[in-house]
């Protein structure tokens, strides 16, 4: 039962990928499901994955951060460190948007997903994150003081929810179970665009579904590597690209069928009758299996070291069989992945985010 008065609500993710934007999905159901009227910000990538799998809401155009990586995995960590101007000087940009937007339109809070900029000293703003302990890849010392700037960032809204099980490891492991929280931290649980998708059986075990994301170059990188492969590969292939911009291949073999973006139910259907998933290791992604609770191969995004880490670790625990990118070999790759089984028991945890949400609606 709605105990609160309808409100206006901003949800803003960031654009590094589409995995920010899908964990945002089940917020803005629970939010329409109660009568409340959500407004989504985002680039026009975001605005079509919105439209195509909940159909039309309000919609107001944000311009991401566009942050872009190396093809050449060495020079990575420093590309993205020379891009920190550019960021910076995005959430000044975002703030001053953010503060155009509520004098000009009615807004009761705010759900931030990443985007340090959208804190607001007079309406309650949240910042969701999974990542408190951020993984520089440069060492403890480089760890410590990103998270020391990442923590200043979060201080200046009202709270973070924290996208984990509150018990350790939870999901994420130590990115989202640090020695030391944020004073105002909560945990919410797991966030699937699929939470309420129920478990079929049936699967077709010999069904691949290879799901590609991410930033370029390496999806284009990584979708040549798995196409080549794909070629003389024995059984159905389901090869879904990630990206409008796909060129169609000049020949497909029967076995495979070629998309170049899928989302919404269609997307939901492949994942269900898949017997095995080939995907990057965003966290996203991974709550998303774990949803579905789908045997997965997961090949992380060379030098994004949150990726590698979660991977890396998921791969340890026996849930998700990891490779890297280079010199990947699909057939040995399957047959090593035999031995690990995602029998996940955080199904309940997709649920925890409600009370939350409504307690902070009701506070509005």
């Amino acid at each position: 039962m709605v105990t609160c008065k309808h409100k206006h609500i901003l949800i803003a993710p960031l654009d590094w990928g589409l995995g920010h934007t899908t964990r945002c999905v089940p917020l803005i159901r629970f939010l329409l499901r109660q009568g409340h009227i959500p407004l989504f910000a985002g680039n026009e990538t975001q605005r079509r994955f919105i439209e195509n799998s909940m159909g039309t809401i309000d919609f107001i155009h944000l311009e991401g951060y566009n942050i872009k990586y190396s093809r050449w995995n060495k020079y990575a960590q420093i590309g993205l460190l020379s891009q920190l101007p550019d960021i910076l000087g995005t959430i000044k940009k975002e703030q001053k948007w953010l503060q155009q937007l509520t004098s000009a339109r009615k807004i009761d809070g705010i759900i931030s997903d990443n985007r340090y900029g959208l804190f607001h000293s007079s309406v309650p703003s949240v910042i969701l994150t999974h990542q408190l302990q951020v993984k520089s890849g440069t060492g403890a010392t480089a760890d410590g003081f990103v998270r020391k700037l990442h923590y200043k960032f979060m201080n200046r809204f009202k709270a973070v929810w924290v996208v984990d099980t509150p018990e350790s490891p939870g999901l994420a492991g130590t990115l989202s179970h640090p020695d030391r929280l944020p004073e105002h931290a909560s945990y919410i649980g797991l966030l699937s665009q699929f939470e309420n998708t129920p478990s079929i059986a049936g699967a077709d075990k010999a069904k691949l579904l290879i799901l590609l994301s991410g930033p370029e170059p390496q999806r284009s990188m990584l979708s040549a590597i798995l196409w080549r492969q794909v070629q003389d590969f024995d059984g159905h292939v389901v090869f879904v690209e990630g990206t409008e911009n796909a060129p169609v291949p000049a020949r497909i073999p029967e076995n495979v069928e070629w998309h170049k973006r899928l989302a919404g139910k269609a997307l939901e259907h492949l994942l269900q009758s898949a017997g095995m998933v080939v995907c990057r290791s965003g966290y996203s992604t991974i709550m998303d299996l774990t949803a579905l609770q789908k045997q997965a191969i997961l090949i992380p995004t060379p030098e994004q070291t949150e990726q590698e880490h979660l991977a890396n670790e998921l791969h340890r625990e026996g849930i998700f069989f990891t490779a890297p990118q280079k010199n990947f070999d699909l057939k040995k790759a399957i047959t090593s992945s035999a031995n690990f089984s995602n029998n996940s028991a955080q199904k309940s945890s997709f649920q925890l985010y409600q009370p939350v949400l409504e307690k902070w609606l009701e506070q509005l």
